[in-house]
């Protein structure tokens, strides 16, 4: 930059506009000679060629301003100096100077309308900082007179105004001080008055008021005084609860006292010296509710006065806040902190007294109801305990958010004592309604539902947020706020509301178990017991060649449909069940109500409520199911879940030995006590009579009821999972898998009693063997036997629909009715194919048709589908043309034959065709199979 500078002073220029046109390229350092100018004028005018010269200048001319460059070359001459090599030198020096020159001209030129530019920019700047000034100057010296013209005067406005308000503010301290002075005697007066709230509002205006003006001399005395009467109310509120505890032991006594006195009758006044927990003792079964509801209810009035002073101090302390808020500045700020710290010294006192009073609330009560025993209580007087004991820990729950684990622990151990009495006795009742039920239909509405009986409106009403107090269970909301905002004005939630109960009426029955009359004569005038049974069946012989048919054809669709109506006489589909069954619904809603109401006993109630289950199915499996005989043919009648429940049932709560020796151990008689008798069905319910299909009718109801019963608990299932604990829940999982599941279950061993005996199979199987079945020739008609056999069934069916007439019979049970009667009469054509001694490939034959003309007449009869068993008959049929390799592997295969029948087949089929070593072998193949059956 220094040689640029150098480069343009040199060349004279003194401005871009002077200097402009005669700016030379070549420094004129001294005059050139003709030969510099000629080579000067050779230089190469190509861009290119410069830039190649100036890229040939040696680094060192280019390092600084103070290079000596002649003091460089002259020490880079050699020793020897050649006139020629100098003159080149100095020739290549010269080039590279003008190159220099041309090229730092050439950037002048290129820069200069750049320079012009910023220059202009800087005269421009010059001439606006120059109007600046001026303009500053005018402003100072127009200030100046404003400062001497306005200024003074209007400051000391200001100041006046502001002594006008001090002295105002002044006026108003003297006249609070002047009220201040008169506190004492107001204060006197208010106190003679007894006027305690008043004195303490003005007591505290005042002591706040004196803190405000505590710094003027005359108001320090009065301050001393007003901080003693507050120190005096702090240690009335330090004695507080000392007061409240002992309004809480007057109340109770006195209360508890009246009834004992009443009681007694007389003016005896040794109660009066006796302890609360002992005059509790005195209380009699009668006066327990009502003397309880009155306790209650005095009690509410202590937490309720309570409340009412928790409230004055909280509503006070919020109107004193919004007042120093508004007017709050920085003079009265201590005062301010010295109030607050009081409010929170009465509040921190207030709120710790609520624990303590609601614990001695707690203490009075249990002493009371632990006083009395209460299992020979009424039900629903029980109940109205539990409601009054809820209530109560609800009302301590919003007092002191408590969760009354004192009342809960008495409560719960009452509730153990009066349920364990109260269910025993229950369970001694239903065995004496079960020994009594003759099983009829209890007839109800088709829109029965359990939730229409009393016991279960509570489910309803839990959900319902507008019950009244006395019904709303403790864990209901109320939707209008807490109880204390409820009956803070009046009222009080103890009080005894009228049942409504004997007012409701449970419109569940129906009349002669229809919904109306007018459905009941319809339902009987389109009944036809015989409007199913093709004439061709009421025939005692059908010819199979001539195929004579009924007059009037019936499809197939049609008969079904008669059938199904036929046992569906109630079009209205009503529940089957009984007064017992309509009993135990009934106790298991009185159990959930307690439950309801007291969680912590829950597991306990649910366990006596699968007792009640437990029992009713033990007693139908009894009276209608047990059949040793029939068990033993190892159908698979009563499943394995079935009999462990049976079994887990009379090991647990039947008691077998009522006649036992009474001088057992104590534990066994503690055990025994809580088991029951095992039933016995009423001598008024027959079962031996073919007519009433043994009893169909009754053990339809009784079965249908239990399958009934079992839906309703299914119903209850959320409701009982909701209270259960969650350690006692595989309890109620495994009482709903393994018991409530297997009440549809018991219909198969109870309703094979009647399939059993419905049919005469024995006779069939005595005119079985009088079938000749070693004919010669292929027969074309079938046995008489079959003829029988169908006859058996018409008969059956023909009963069936008379049963219909008295219960409705459902689509499974009549299903199971056919299915079993069906199975028994294929697996009597077995054994008497099984007792044949002689049979040709003929008689084989006709044993075919024989069965073929059965199932052709019975699918005309039923319409299940497939026949039961039918491959049972086929397949043993067919065994009779078995050869003597594949009877081997057949007897193998087929295990549900008896060793009876599978012999027969080897003796009958193959005895003349093989040797008797041949037969040894089957037969050893036979005892092989039927080993593990035994």
């Amino acid at each position: 930059m220094q040689k640029i500078k150098s480069l343009m002073t040199r060349q004279g220029l003194r401005s871009p506009q002077e200097s402009v046109n005669d700016l030379s390229p070549i420094e004129n350092f001294r005059t050139l000679t003709k030969e510099e100018l000629r080579e000067l004028h050779e230089e190469p005018a190509d861009p290119q060629a410069q830039q190649e010269i100036i890229n040939s200048i040696e680094e060192v001319y280019f390092s600084n301003d103070s290079f000596d460059i002649v003091k460089y070359e002259l020490e880079r001459l050699p020793p020897v100096l050649s006139l020629q090599e100098l003159e080149e030198y100095r020739d290549k020096l010269i080039q590279q100077q003008a190159a220099v020159s041309k090229k730092v001209a050439d950037l002048i030129l290129e820069k200069q309308p750049a320079y012009v530019e910023e220059l202009e920019r800087v005269t421009s700047l010059q001439n606006g900082l120059q109007l600046a000034a001026v303009i500053c100057t005018n402003g100072r010296r127009h200030l100046n007179i404003a400062k001497e013209g306005f200024t003074q005067t209007s400051l000391g406005l200001l100041a006046n105004q502001r002594k006008r308000q001090l002295l105002i503010g002044l006026l108003k301290s003297l006249r609070t001080i002047k009220t201040l002075q008169r506190t004492d005697v107001r204060l006197s007066e208010m106190l003679e008055e007894e006027d305690y709230p008043g004195a303490i509002q003005l007591c505290l205006e005042c002591q706040k008021a004196a803190s405000t003006f505590k710094h003027y001399s005359c108001i320090s005395e009065l301050n001393s005084k007003l901080q003693d009467t507050l120190e005096q109310i702090e240690t009335a509120m330090d004695q507080l609860h000392m007061h409240f505890t002992q309004a809480i032991h007057n109340t109770v006594f006195q209360v508890v006292l009246g009834y004992v006195e009443l009681c007694a009758g007389n003016t005896d006044t040794k109660f009066q010296k006796l302890q609360y927990k002992d005059l509790c003792t005195h209380i009699t079964s009668d006066s327990y509710i009502p003397c309880l509801a009155d306790l209650c209810k005095a009690l509410w009035e202590v937490m309720l006065s309570y409340y009412r002073t928790m409230q004055w101090h909280e509503n006070h302390d919020q109107d004193e806040a919004a007042v120093v808020s508004s007017v709050s500045d920085g003079n009265n700020v201590i005062g301010t902190e010295e109030n607050s710290f009081d409010r929170n010294y009465v509040k921190k006192k207030l709120e710790h007294g609520l624990s303590r009073i609601w614990q001695d609330v707690q203490l009075k009560v249990k002493t009371y109801l632990l006083g009395t025993d209460l299992s020979n209580f009424k039900y629903d007087d029980f109940i109205f305990v539990l409601d009054v004991i809820s209530r109560l820990m609800q009302v301590g729950e919003e007092f002191c958010g408590s969760k009354s684990e004192v009342l809960q622990e008495s409560i719960r151990k009452q509730s153990v004592n009066y349920f364990k009495t109260y269910h025993r006795t229950r369970l001694e009742e239903l065995r004496m309604f079960l020994e009594n039920e003759t099983w009829e239909l209890c007839p109800v509405k088709s829109s029965f539902n359990i939730l229409q009986l009393h016991e279960f409106k509570f489910l309803e009403q839990s959900r319902s947020p507008s019950v009244s107090p006395s019904k709303q269970p403790a864990s209901a909301v109320c939707s209008t706020g807490t109880l204390f905002q409820q009956y803070c004005a009046a009222g009080n939630p103890f009080e005894i509301q009228a049942d409504s109960k004997d007012d409701e009426t449970e419109d569940v029955l129906a009349s002669n178990g229809y919904e109306s009359d007018e459905q009941e004569k319809s339902a009987y005038q389109e009944y036809d017991s015989d409007s199913d049974v093709p004439e061709e069946l009421k025939r005692d012989y059908v010819d199979e060649q001539t195929g004579d048919a009924p007059i009037k054809s019936v499809s197939r669709e049609t008969l079904r449909s008669r059938k199904r109506s036929d046992y569906n006489l109630n079009k209205v589909n009503a529940p089957i069940l009984t007064n017992t069954t309509l009993n135990v619904i009934r106790l298991v809603g009185k159990y959930m109500q307690m439950m309801n109401i007291l969680k912590p006993i829950a597991f306990d109630v649910i366990h006596f409520m699968s007792q009640l289950f437990d029992y009713y199915l033990y007693a139908v499996y009894t009276f209608f199911g047990r059949n040793d005989m029939f068990e033993s043919t190892g159908l698979g009648l009563s499943s394995s879940r079935l009999r462990t429940t049976l079994n887990r049932i009379q090991e647990s709560l039947i008691d077998l030995e009522v006649s036992a020796d009474p001088s057992g151990t104590l534990t066994a008689a503690e055990e025994r006590k809580e088991k029951v008798p095992s039933p016995h069905l009423s001598h008024l319910v027959v079962l031996t009579s073919g007519n009433s299909l043994y009893g169909l009718a009754e053990r339809v109801v009784a079965t249908e009821s239990l399958v009934f019963l079992a839906e309703q608990f299914e119903f209850l299932q959320p409701h009982l999972d909701a209270v259960m604990p969650a350690a006692k829940k595989p309890f109620l999982q495994q009482f709903y898998s393994q018991t409530v599941s297997t009440a549809s279950e018991l219909r198969k061993p109870v309703y094979w009693i009647v399939a059993a005996k419905a049919i005469d199979y024995e006779q069939m199987l005595l005119l079985m063997a009088n079938v000749k079945w070693d004919v010669k020739e292929i027969m074309s008609q079938h046995n008489v036997y079959v003829d029988a056999l169908l006859k058996e069934f018409e008969e059956f069916n023909r009963r069936l629909n008379d049963v219909s007439k008295r219960v409705r019979i459902p689509l499974p049970v009549s299903n199971i009715l056919w299915e079993h009667c069906i199975r028994l009469a294929n697996r009597t054509l077995v054994e008497g194919y099984a007792n044949v001694k002689k049979c040709s490939n003929e008689g084989r034959a006709l044993m075919q048709l024989d069965f073929q003309q059965f199932l052709m007449k019975l699918e005309k009869l039923t319409d299940i589908r497939p026949i039961p068993d039918k491959e049972f008959v086929e397949t043993y049929i067919k065994a009779y043309y078995l050869t003597e390799n594949d009877m081997e592997s057949w007897i193998k295969e087929h295990r549900e034959y008896s060793t009876k029948q599978l012999t027969n087949l080897v003796n009958i089929c193959l005895g003349t065709y093989i040797n008797k070593k041949a037969r040894q072998k089957l037969l050893a193949a036979i005892d092989d199979t039927d080993r593990p059956k035994r």
